[in-house]
């Protein structure tokens, strides 16, 4: 009986991950086939297979963040808004001396994005400054 359980458990963790992996690519890929009949025998005269990449079923909710992801290098500038949902690479800079910059004023602080230092308001998140490849290197 114990080997008959041990069999169960290792088959069914061996088999699980092919199923899932095999329930995940269906769900992303659609056939079509347009078929035609010709003296009785039918035929596929198309077929047309669409493959649905992980982006775009997220971004098919207008509300999602993933949807709003520039694919090209932001440009920033002064006065600007500084929404970190489109800025590339974006991340809190914690030591500005390490990058030759300046410590911000009260109020704002230093952000990346892609290559460039962006200076933002903390509360209002309008663009103070901006330095263009401070941080390539």
């Amino acid at each position: 009986m114990k080997k008959i359980l041990m069999i169960l458990a290792v088959t069914t963790m061996a088999v699980s991950p092919v199923l899932t992996t095999q329930a995940q690519a269906a769900s992303r890929t659609t056939v079509t086939k347009k078929f035609d009949v010709k003296h009785g025998k039918k035929t596929v005269t198309k077929r047309v297979i669409t493959k649905t990449s992980t982006s775009k079923l997220y971004n098919k909710k207008p509300g999602n963040h993933r949807s709003k992801v520039a694919a090209t290098k932001v440009r920033w500038s002064k006065g600007q808004r500084f929404n970190r949902r489109i800025a590339t690479n974006y991340r809190t800079i914690n030591n500005p001396r390490a990058y030759r910059l300046k410590n911000a004023p009260h109020g704002q602080r230093w952000v990346r994005s892609g290559n460039d230092a962006v200076l933002i308001g903390i509360t209002s998140g309008i663009v103070s400054a901006v330095i263009a490849d401070a941080l390539r290197g």
